[in-house]
């Protein structure tokens, strides 16, 4: 807790902090603390009040779908052929081959990072039509 909200929480701290507050400046605080509760309380009200009409909405539809004979499990599974997940492409041929400096000959498919020989032989003068398989 803070400490105001530790003082504001303990009555000999709240009187001892009122001592140096006059009576009009004390009523208009209590006002205005009244006014933050009110609020607070119509908050709280229309978060119960919009929660009961979801859960109504809710219990609506799950009464439709039982009566239809559809269960929640069956929204969550999919009709066989509509949507089978992600479908991978098949993997890209390789274009260039090179060798490594252990001597291993590998190949590069012409996407993503390239190889160190590669990017060597190149700033070297050397062209990528050099490498091709």
């Amino acid at each position: 807790m803070s400490l105001m909200l530790n003082k504001l929480n303990n009555m000999r701290l709240l009187r001892a902090m009122s001592r140096e507050f006059s009576i009009d400046v004390l009523d208009e605080m209590l006002e205005k603390v009244r006014v933050v509760t009110e609020e607070k309380r119509a908050q709280a009200q229309e978060h119960r009040q919009s929660q009961a009409q979801k859960q109504e909405k809710i219990s609506t539809w799950l009464e439709a779908m039982q009566a239809e004979g559809i269960s929640v499990q069956d929204l969550f599974t999919t009709a066989p052929g509509v949507c089978d997940g992600v479908k991978k492409r098949a993997p890209r041929p390789a274009k260039y081959r090179y060798t490594d400096v252990n001597g291993e000959m590998k190949t590069w498919t012409g996407q993503g990072r390239t190889p160190k020989p590669i990017a060597q032989a190149l700033a070297g003068g050397k062209s990528l039509n050099d490498f091709l398989i």
